[in-house]
């Protein structure tokens, strides 16, 4: 059995691309091969599989692969023993019940002896049972979008991101079944060398992610107001502050978070804060 931590992505797509630009901004390069299903990673111990997104909670669960990522929809649906270990932050979409324009709905009592195309079965029948809908599930792959104009179904669950291709098909948003992002998920069945492994790319990971959630800020301040700026300011302990050789004046650097940025900017400008500067993070070890 090789030492190598297995983790199992999706071979193509968005999840695809997203996945690869973060295994990259974690110091880990993979080249997919033409034709085969499998990679080594350069600067970590780490062997890449190429699969279908359906496939990949199952490769976890059974120990063929030891991590995945995939989005929680997947998960969910496929009901496989997996744990679930960091939100990743990307693929961000819903899963979501569409019915025609013309449809007149006014709650989830209206769905009632529809007939609704998914390729997500499990999930649309929990959300029916929630809500006691008796509605008809038809199963389908591929174009779900598509099963009401040729009329194969009155409405559909499908992924949505932004939306356009509902529109786009006639078709217009009801219901939301599930909020879903890609997902790191671990096999229930690891060894130690390998937890230790998971353990320090998931360090990367989340260092990566932290910084994209948080800006580095320099500001001029005068000292009169240095106890006002450094009490607005959200610092991981406390911001550093360096004498300017302007006298009366000194320089503040800082950490904010990405959610907060905007309103503790207006209020170190109130507070006499000059010439800010604002600086992505590329890495955040904490």
């Amino acid at each position: 059995m090789s030492n190598r931590l297995r983790l199992a992505i999706q071979k193509g797509g968005r999840l695809s691309e997203s996945t690869t630009d973060l295994l990259a901004a974690c110091g880990i390069k993979i080249s997919k091969p033409d034709r085969k299903l499998r990679a080594l990673a350069e600067h970590f111990d780490l062997e890449v599989l190429f699969l279908r997104d359906d496939d990949i909670p199952g490769y976890v669960a059974d120990g063929v692969a030891d991590v995945g990522i995939v989005g929680e929809n997947v998960i969910l649906e496929k009901g496989k023993t997996v744990e679930t270990l960091d939100q990743l932050g990307f693929a961000k979409c819903r899963l979501a019940i569409a019915l025609p324009r013309t449809f007149s709905y006014s709650s989830a009592q209206d769905l009632n002896d529809l007939h609704i195309a998914t390729s997500y079965p499990g999930l649309l029948q929990h959300f029916f049972d929630d809500n006691g809908v008796q509605a008809t599930i038809h199963e389908i792959s591929g174009s779900v979008e598509i099963a009401p104009g040729i009329g194969l179904a009155d409405g559909i669950c499908d992924i949505v991101s932004s939306g356009s291709t509902l529109i786009s098909n006639g078709l217009k948003e009801v219901e939301t079944v599930l909020k879903s992002q890609a997902v790191l998920i671990a096999s229930p069945q690891l060894s130690e060398e390998k937890k230790q492994l998971l353990d320090r790319l998931r360090f990367r990971i989340q260092s990566v992610m932290k910084a994209k959630q948080h800006r580095y800020i320099l500001m001029n301040v005068p000292n009169t107001s240095l106890d006002v700026v450094t009490d607005i300011l959200p610092g991981m302990k406390a911001p550093t502050v360096m004498p300017l050789v302007k006298e009366g004046w000194s320089s503040v650097h800082s950490v904010i978070p990405e959610h907060a940025f905007w309103n503790v900017i207006e209020s170190l400008k109130e507070a006499g804060a000059e010439g800010m500067l604002v600086v992505p993070i590329e890495k955040m070890v904490l």
